[in-house]
């Protein structure tokens, strides 16, 4: 359960880092709309690669994680 909870917090940390490599939009999407392709940087760690189903990648997308759910946290700060 420890290894689930951290890999989630890693992948949680990978994408605030990235969130800087998107841009918002004019105008806010609308409710129940489609999530843009963001492209994120794959982590470093083999195993973490390994966990998220994307060994071997430089960069990799939200559909490409191995899971059946992927939960995705947006921070309105401005």
């Amino acid at each position: 359960m420890g290894y689930v909870l951290k890999s989630i917090a890693i992948l949680h940390a990978f994408l605030l880092m990235t969130a800087h490599l998107t841009f918002a939009g004019s105008q806010p999407r609308a409710e129940g709309g489609v999530l843009p392709d963001i492209v994120l940087t794959a982590p470093k760690n083999e195993l973490h690669q390994e966990y998220l189903g994307i060994a071997g990648k430089d960069t990799f997308r939200i559909p490409e994680i191995d899971a059946r759910v992927v939960i995705i946290e947006i921070f309105n700060m401005y």
